[in-house]
């Protein structure tokens, strides 16, 4: 019998609690002197994992439009007859025209690297080449306060970068000005060097990388 009369206790008490429970959201208080009444409201936000990578003619990400364009910008160099036994050459293309590009990386999830990669010095078919160390790229600031440093282009594949070491959030852009420069003396063969043909070598692929 002492059981029993336990267990009616019991159920009594959380019966009496189960209304309190479902009105986490309104309280009332009532009685002479000072009154306290309390209410709750859960809040909780998910943010996505976002990598977003441009070079060149891209989305508008700085009005938060992160999407996808296959544009492939053309940065073309037509050295003049004096400038091949050594100078440097200005480029033209670009989205922001004169060879420069927009750049700009956005991640949330940790260590970003930003890599170039090429098949190769650049080629005229004929078995003459031009080094990728000879496009240089200068950066300078765009909308951010720190422009985004670009990898310097080597014949296959660039250093790596390493963007936001010990830090999980990036967001920078610059403006990328490619140049090539020719060394002083005998002058390049004449040929058109790279280009859309995949034998030429002609395109470099910038890659951001996140875990």
């Amino acid at each position: 019998m002492r059981t029993s009369i336990v267990v009616r206790g019991l159920i009594a008490a959380a019966g009496m609690a189960m209304p309190l429970l479902g009105q986490a959201a309104s309280s009332v208080q009532t009685g002479a002197g000072a009154l306290t009444a309390t209410a709750q409201v859960e809040f909780q936000i998910t943010i996505p994992q976002v990598l977003y990578l441009r070079v060149g003619t891209g989305s508008s990400y700085t009005t938060g439009v992160l999407a996808n364009n296959a544009t492939v910008d053309v940065i073309n160099f037509a050295p003049t007859a004096g400038q091949l036994t050594g100078a440097a050459v200005a480029g033209t293309g670009g989205d922001l025209t004169g060879g420069v590009e927009t750049a700009a990386v956005l991640g949330n999830g940790g260590t970003i690297t930003l890599v170039a990669t090429n098949g190769g010095a650049m080629n005229d078919g004929a078995g003459d080449t031009i080094n990728w160390s000879q496009i240089g790229t200068a950066s300078a600031t765009n909308t951010t306060g720190t422009a985004l440093p670009a990898p310097v282009l080597a014949n296959n594949t660039s250093a790596t970068l390493t963007l936001n070491a010990g830090t999980k959030s990036f967001y920078e852009d610059a403006k990328w000005t490619y140049t090539y420069t020719i060394a002083a003396g005998s002058p390049p063969v004449a040929g058109t060097y790279g280009g859309a043909a995949a034998a030429n070598d002609g395109i470099v692929t910038y890659t951001a990388s996140m875990p």
